[in-house]
């Protein structure tokens, strides 16, 4: 692997002095715009990066850190794959230091390139629904990157994902079967795991001869209050004799709007919450074990970095099961 180029590879390929380059790179403004551009222009050239941790690091060690890049904090599924991947590098001496893209390119950017400046050991990386930079752009080296929940293109990464199609599927199959109508309530396909549960809705329809109503499929839910208004929405047309959740926020807001007009339909949602058996009945979904998930990408993680695996990149594809408690009947 090569190494990492230093501010001395700069200066070089700039043509000016080391301390420029340090100033430069330490956000001093006071420097002549040609050979600030000289300078930016290097550092492109050369994939350079800062190293926040140098000072404290000697020749031979590591940083003993693993970065974890989720879309959505505020999102307990995130939060689990956060907590499954933090029991495992903790248990092998790493501190996991976890941001958030809110499914932004460009923030995402941002903060890989932070997190890339602090020299972590290896990346676990949820792709933002808005596209950044092509991570065919970012230069070598880097450390070992692992997508987890959605994949990307990067030669020699992993992979992690839930079969998110099939769970899908059975769950659409189970309520067109004794519901009629079946809804699709979710947020944006250009979203992996939304664009994947819905061909498993459209398969379930197209296994009976049917081909899916555009006015049952809503595909902008991207809060809890835009699938309560959609699913208000839904109720009020009486066209959808069920609702397929596609995520656990959809799965909230068809329930607070079966509350509020007094009227409730057969339900599935994907994605389990806490609060799924606390209400009556208890609400049926597609589950997927967001701690398997995060425990296995750190594990491949730890193998990535002890060499262990030096098989080509792997594509994981981790199961789902449908939990029925009663929802699905009503």
């Amino acid at each position: 692997m090569a190494r990492n180029p230093t501010m001395i590879d700069v200066a070089t390929e700039a043509g000016v002095a080391l301390k420029t380059v340090s100033r430069y790179v330490n956000g001093a403004d006071n420097i002549n715009d040609a050979m600030a551009a000289r300078i930016a222009a290097a550092i492109t050239k050369l994939g350079y990066r800062r190293n926040l941790a140098a000072a404290s690091i000697r020749p031979g060690w590591t940083s003993k850190t693993v970065g974890l890049l989720i879309s959505d904090l505020a999102n307990p599924y995130y939060s689990s794959i956060a907590r499954g991947a933090e029991s495992v590098l903790t248990e092998a001496g790493y501190l996991l230091i976890t941001a958030s893209s809110e499914e932004d390119g460009a923030t995402h950017d941002r903060l890989v390139d932070s997190l890339f400046e602090r020299q972590v050991d290896a990346i676990i990386v949820v792709p933002p629904r808005s596209p950044g930079r092509s991570w065919s752009s970012v230069r070598e080296p880097h450390p070992p990157v692992v997508f987890i929940d959605r994949p990307a293109a990067l030669d020699g990464a992993d992979t992690i994902v839930a079969d998110n199609r099939g769970g899908a599927r059975e769950a659409v199959e189970l309520l067109r079967s004794t519901h009629g109508d079946v809804a699709f309530l979710g947020d944006s396909l250009s979203i992996y795991t939304m664009q994947e549960r819905y061909l498993g809705y459209v398969d379930a329809l197209r296994a009976r001869g049917e081909q899916p109503d555009p006015t049952l499929a809503n595909t902008g839910a991207h809060s809890e209050e835009q699938a309560y208004a959609a699913a208000i929405a839904l109720l009020q047309t009486g066209r959808a004799g069920a609702i397929f959740a596609a995520n656990n926020r959809a799965t909230i807001g068809a329930l607070r709007a079966f509350a509020h007009e007094d009227v409730r339909l057969p339900l599935i949602g994907f994605d389990d919450f806490e609060a799924a058996t606390l209400v009556r009945p208890a609400v049926s979904v597609v589950s997927q074990d967001p701690q398997a998930m995060g425990r296995l990408a750190a594990e491949v993680v730890l193998q990535r970095l002890a060499r262990e695996a030096t098989t080509p990149a792997r594509f994981e594809v981790l199961p789902t099961s449908l939990v029925l408690r009663g929802s699905e009947l009503d």
